[in-house]
């Protein structure tokens, strides 16, 4: 029906609101992406006063170039909170999505420490646990990068709440997808136990920072004034506590590592370690191996000039380089495939086995076996090491995990002894005894309960007291205990090795060996999980 005015002219409709057109709808759209992606130029150049770049910058870096796909873009929080009723950005202080590093697919998290200082609150929290859960579901390597200063305060329980999903996903996801932490900034408070979760941290020198209480707390509790970097800097956690896998100078070295060593993983436990075409390592023979040894038992060297001969390239990613030196822990190649390598290191503490040496191999024994990678055991071990100290401190304890570590790792396992191995060191690391499937020994190796002086002192104590000449009657004695119960073929002549092998072959051996464990399988024994001497 048309309306009529009192005159009986029609009366003409009213306009009718104009719409925006899809054009203008997604013009509006990219024009906000835009303003979200370009971030706030205040807290831009405050981050680069820092000497930080901001999150998305280090995802360029980390990421392959336009591979990344962002999720929950436009998440905003919802608290009434003082200060946040009226300031509610976009992404809520953290960018979430997934990428490729060499192509291979991963997920990620980066904190923006321009909103918000990247504090967690209920909204970034659940972003964080999206991605966490789509790295699971879709068998991806899993990489966060830290840079928050804690717990939202306005959003209270909430934030604490969102904490605690993020540890909780992470531990059901430890054994299941690598996951690494990378500290760029501040990480306090129980942000800090995330890193902790992780297989992997970085930290950065100078600008990471990561503890659970800070320096104003500790200074009203003890009325010690500590500074950010004495308490949880990047140089502590490195070398002192081993949180740190790895610290390096700047952010771009580190997420150059971060990449290098997402191209040594799997993607995932059913997934294979990455290979790469073989050089041809069953028929290489390294000469300089045979210089590197000193043949004296307490002679040092750098086991790392061994290991640079027997992988590719003399390539190798080293986990945990300032602390607990005496051992080496690293990912590298053998022929093409990835390997994990423990080695004792000479050059510290002339190699012997004390607690932290011990949760350094245990840890990284208990990954390599979560994730399918061969170990390789370089053996030169004199024992462990001796004292009240080390007993008080639980040596035991801690030289047992290393040992469950092993005898529980179902993955292929070779032991190489380079040199000497005494006592319980020798059966902890990796011996015939405990599982390893093979063993191989270089022709001047020695391997006994302890060594020669110290088991003729033992056994002919009444002998030496007795005569009038020790010292030549205990030169006399240790040649012939290292004679008949020290040289290269004692062990393997009863079983415990394999083969005794030119040093030079080593490289070769190893190749070989590997290959033909390739297929191995065991199933682990029908239980919920053992209980680990924690």
């Amino acid at each position: 029906m048309i309306a009529l005015a009192r005159g009986g002219e029609p009366v003409p409709p009213a306009p009718i609101p104009a719409t925006p057109t899809m054009r203008q709808s997604r013009e509006d759209r990219e024009r906000l992406h835009d303003k979200i992606v370009g971030g706030q130029d205040e807290g831009v150049r405050r981050q680069h006063k820092l000497r930080k770049r901001t999150a998305r910058e280090r995802l360029e870096l980390l990421l392959d170039e336009g591979s990344f796909t962002e999720v929950e873009l436009y998440r905003r929080h919802r608290s009434s909170g003082p200060g946040l009723a009226d300031n509610r950005p976009h992404t809520d202080g953290v960018i979430t999505g997934s990428g490729t590093i060499d192509g291979r697919r991963v997920f990620v998290y980066a904190q923006d420490f321009t909103i918000f200082g990247g504090s967690l609150g209920e909204a970034h929290a659940a972003k964080i646990h999206k991605v966490m859960d789509l790295a699971v579901t879709t068998g991806s390597p899993l990489i966060g990068l830290n840079d928050s200063g804690g717990a939202r305060i306005q959003e209270g329980v909430l934030a604490l709440h969102g904490y605690g999903g993020i540890f909780r996903r992470q531990v059901a996801a430890s054994g299941v997808i690598p996951q690494i932490s990378v500290v760029l900034g501040p990480c306090a408070g129980g942000a800090a136990y995330s890193p902790a979760l992780a297989d992997f941290t970085f930290m950065v020198r100078d600008t990471a920072k990561m503890y659970l209480t800070g320096p104003d707390v500790v200074e009203a509790v003890s009325g010690h004034r500590v500074s950010h970097d004495e308490l949880g800097g990047a140089e502590v956690h490195g070398s002192h506590s081993g949180l740190a896998t790895s610290v390096q100078d700047d952010e771009e070295s580190c997420l150059a590592e971060v990449r290098y060593l997402v191209s040594l993983l799997p993607a995932n436990y059913l997934d294979l370690p990455p290979r790469t075409a073989g050089v041809d390592a069953r028929d290489d023979r390294r000469h300089r191996l045979a210089d590197i040894v000193p043949a004296e038992a307490n002679k040092p060297y750098d086991m790392r000039e061994v290991l640079a001969e027997i992988v590719d390239d003399g390539d190798f990613f080293e986990l945990h380089e300032g602390w607990a030196g005496n051992v080496i822990c690293a990912l590298a190649r053998i022929d093409g495939n990835v390997v994990g390598v423990v080695g004792n290191q000479p050059l510290v503490l002339a190699g012997v086995l004390d607690g932290p040496a011990s949760q350094k191999a245990a840890r990284f024994v208990r990954f390599c076996d979560a994730f399918g990678i061969p170990l390789v055991t370089l053996v030169d071990v004199p024992g462990f090491l001796p004292g009240v100290e080390q007993e008080r401190t639980g040596i035991i304890r801690q030289g047992a995990q290393l040992l469950h570590a092993y005898c529980e790792a179902t993955v292929p396992r070779i032991q190489v002894i380079v040199r000497k191995a005494y006592g319980g060191a020798y059966i902890v690391m990796d011996s015939r005894s405990i599982g390893s499937d093979l063993s191989l020994a270089w022709p001047t190796n020695e391997i006994a309960v302890m060594g020669a002086e110290g088991a003729v002192n033992v056994l002919y104590r009444k002998d030496l007291a007795a005569t009038a000449d020790p010292v030549r009657l205990r030169g006399s004695l240790v040649a012939q205990y290292t004679e008949e119960f020290m040289h290269a073929q004692y062990a393997a002549e009863r079983g415990l090795v394999d083969d005794v092998i030119d040093p030079v072959d080593t490289r070769s051996a190893l190749a070989r060996g590997l290959a033909m464990l390739r297929g191995k399988r065991t199933e682990p024994p029908r239980r919920k999980h053992g209980n680990q001497p924690i």
